[in-house]
C-alpha cells in the first residue's frame, strides 16, 4: 500500500486540511510527517493536533526543536514566529491538551528507518523481504534536524552530496528546504516538472534523496501545497491548491507575526 509523506506544515491548517482531503480521496491509509509541523503560520496548536491524530509517526524539525528549546540560526521573522508559537502552547488553558501537545513535541523522532517492499513502505520489522532501505530525516542524513540540501548542491557542491550519500543505503526522504525533487548519486537533481506525472522510479543500484516539498509554505515558486506518495516502485509528487487568503488573513491578524509571512504564501517563495 502507498504511503503519503507530508512535511513542513508550518502551522498552516488550511493547507494541511486540503492535502489530507486529497490523501483521503485517493484511499491512502498511511501518512508520515517529516517535521516542522509548527513555525511561521497561524495555527500551530490545530496542526499539532491533526498531525498527531493522522500520522503514523512524525519527525523533529528545526522549528519544532525551536519551540521546545531555542531558535538556532533563525532569521528575525522565523524567530519572532517561534516565540509567538511557544506562547500559544503556554497559554493553553486546557491542561490536558497542553500536556499532550508538549508530549507530542518531546517524542518526535530524529530519524526513522523503514523498508520499501512489494507492498510499499513498511516498518523494518514487518518487511523481511524488503527491496530497498528507506531512511527518513527532516534535514539531511548528516545533520537530521537542520542541514539543508539545496538543488544547486548537485552542481556546486558535489563533495557535500557525496558525504550525504555515504550515509544513504537506498532511498532517503527529507523536507526542510520546501523545494520538492529528487537528488541522485550521479550527482544530479530533478524537479517534479522534469520527472513528469509518473514521478521518479526507483532504480536498482541507484541511491536517491527525495525532498517531498512543503505543505504549508512552498518555496519553489509554486504556491500550491506539496506532498509525495511513496509506492513500491516509485515516488509521485502531488500539488494541491488551497485557500491562501484564509491563511494569509489569519497571519495578518496576529500582530506578532510579520506580514511578509503572509505575502510569501502567494508567490511560493
Amino acid at each position: 500500500m502507498p504511503t503519503a509523506v507530508i512535511s513542513d506544515v508550518h502551522a498552516n491548517a488550511v493547507a494541511l486540511k486540503a492535502v489530507l482531503a486529497d490523501i483521503d480521496a485517493r484511499g491512502i491509509q498511511r501518512i508520515i510527517c517529516l517535521g516542522d509541523t509548527v513555525g511561521y503560520g497561524p495555527d500551530p496548536l490545530e496542526c499539532v493536533d491533526i498531525v498527531r491524530a493522522r500520522c503514523a509517526w512524525s519527525l523533529l524539525g528545526n522549528h519544532d526543536f525551536a519551540v521546545l528549546y531555542e531558535p538556532t540560526n533563525f532569521n528575525p521573522n522565523a524567530e519572532l514566529a517561534t516565540h509567538w508559537t511557544r506562547e500559544q502552547f503556554e497559554t493553553e488553558t486546557d491542561e490536558a491538551k497542553k500536556a499532550s501537545r508538549y508530549e507530542f513535541l518531546n517524542h518526535l523522532k530524529v530519524r526513522v528507518a523503514e523498508h520499501i517492499g512489494a507492498d510499499g513502505p513498511q516498518p523494518m520489522s514487518s518487511t523481511p523481504t524488503a527491496m530497498r532501505q528507506l531512511l527518513a530525516v527532516h534535514g539531511s542524513p548528516r545533520k537530521p534536524i537542520n542541514e539543508y540540501i539545496f538543488p544547486e548542491d548537485a552542481a556546486n557542491n558535489p563533495d557535500k552530496l557525496e558525504s550525504i550519500f555515504d550515509r544513504v543505503q537506498g532511498i532517503c526522504i527529507v523536507g526542510h528546504t520546501h523545494v520538492p525533487g529528487v537528488f541522485t548519486n550521479e550527482p544530479d537533481f530533478y524537479s517534479p516538472m522534469e520527472l513528469g506525472e509518473t514521478g521518479y522510479r526507483f532504480r536498482d543500484g541507484e541511491k536517491a534523496v527525495i525532498n517531498v516539498g512543503s505543505v504549508g509554505q512552498p518555496r519553489d515558486r509554486d504556491n500550491r501545497a506539496s506532498y509525495a506518495i511513496l509506492h513500491a516502485t516509485h515516488v509521485e509528487f502531488v500539488r494541491i491548491a488551497y485557500n491562501i487568503d484564509e491563511t494569509a488573513n489569519k497571519i495578518r491578524s496576529v500582530s506578532q507575526l510579520p506580514s511578509s509571512l503572509a505575502d510569501r504564501l502567494y508567490t511560493g517563495e
